[in-house]
């Protein structure tokens, strides 16, 4: 009993260290504007939320639309609002500054096997 638990401790432990790493990196992603690493996060189809448009896209697609915001919208700095999780999933609400304006950025991760996987991502102007 005690080896049971000692090694669901270690699971837990294993599960949220490797959450927190993949949002850690997220942020460091979106501060520097980087859509290459911030893609290594996507799912297989993210739901991407942008001004002028909405909709899921295969992890390619989604990349390219990332990296067109990120070239029309210089990133100058993400600040972090709050960060949370709930049963294997995670969450980042934050302000997303750029040379053309301020966007309100949610994040939503999903447990997916060993990883955290975004799931979908939100810029809304400020």
């Amino acid at each position: 009993m005690r080896n049971l638990i000692i090694l669901i401790t270690a699971f837990l432990f294993t599960v949220s260290f490797t959450g927190t790493n993949a949002i850690e990196e997220i942020i460091v992603s979106l501060k520097s504007g980087n859509s290459s690493q911030l893609s290594t996060y996507f799912d297989n189809t993210v739901e991407i939320t942008l001004p002028e448009k909405s909709n899921s896209y295969s992890r390619n697609q989604a990349e390219v639309i990332i990296r067109d915001f990120f070239t029309l919208n210089q990133v100058k700095n993400f600040e972090i609002l709050h960060k949370g999780g709930n049963m294997g999933s995670l969450y980042c609400i934050g302000t997303l500054i750029t040379k053309n304006g301020i966007f309100r950025t949610t994040i939503y991760l999903k447990q997916k096997g060993d990883r955290q996987m975004l799931q979908e991502i939100r810029f809304e102007l400020n």
